[in-house]
């Protein structure tokens, strides 16, 4: 009998994610957890930088393209040990390569059956998508009012092309990425005393404005191109 290569890649998914699950991995990305073993991580990152550079990215690669939810630990343990610049640039290369990674498999494996099930909406979104898809994704990516991991397969399942995904990825992680992180460079003390980082700091108005700012921004070309087209109608 043969059998869908589709089919064998989303069993092997589905095996690689039980394995991520089985390894304890998810227990350990805790506030908890981090304030525990902050010294031992700190000097172990002092004494082997790139290796723990290369770790700490393949780590975020990995929750990303599993769309596990702690990624802000993650990113907030990534400036308390690498500081704001080096944690926030790991963090943003771990991201886009894991989304693109999740982007490539789900288009690749899931894409016939979602197709199928609602050909209707796809065949109508399509078109805005393929033309003005970058617009989109970088003002969803700028205002993380969305889960990550649903942009990411809405974007994939849209007929969205490779290389506008990853540049819209790219850059509209940065901002809420170096937040993050920046929170991170002077979160030791907190975690030390048994205290949780305040990170829904990203939603207060002094964060949050200026990101939606940029992500209307992100979206003028399309109002310019509705505009205009109003105008010669």
């Amino acid at each position: 009998m043969k059998r869908s290569p589709h089919l064998l890649i989303g069993l092997l998914l589905v095996a690689l994610a039980l394995a991520v699950w089985r390894s304890g991995l998810l227990h350990a990305l805790s506030w908890e957890s981090l304030a525990r073993h902050q010294a031992m991580l700190s000097d172990w990152v002092g004494a082997h930088r790139l290796l723990a550079a290369a770790a700490y990215t393949l780590l975020y690669i990995v929750l990303v393209a599993f769309s596990v939810p702690e990624s802000a630990v993650v990113t907030v343990a990534g400036g308390l040990l690498f500081g704001t610049l080096i944690g926030g640039a790991l963090a943003v290369l771990g991201s886009t390569i894991g989304a693109v990674i999740l982007f490539l498999v789900a288009r690749t494996a899931l894409a016939k059956v979602v197709a199928r099930r609602a050909r209707p909406v796809i065949k109508r979104i399509r078109p805005g998508i393929k033309r003005d898809g970058f617009s989109y994704l970088l003002a969803l990516r700028l205002v993380p009012a969305l889960p990550f991991w649903l942009v990411n397969l809405g974007a994939a399942m849209c007929g969205m092309k490779l290389w506008p995904y990853a540049a819209a990825t790219l850059l509209g992680v940065i901002p809420a990425t170096f937040v993050f992180a920046s929170i991170g460079e002077g979160v030791g003390s907190i975690l030390a005393a048994g205290g949780h980082p305040d990170v829904s700091i990203i939603f207060s108005p002094r964060i949050l404005g200026p990101l939606i700012g940029l992500a209307v921004l992100s979206l003028t070309p399309i109002v310019i191109r509705h505009l205009r087209s109003r105008t010669r109608e």
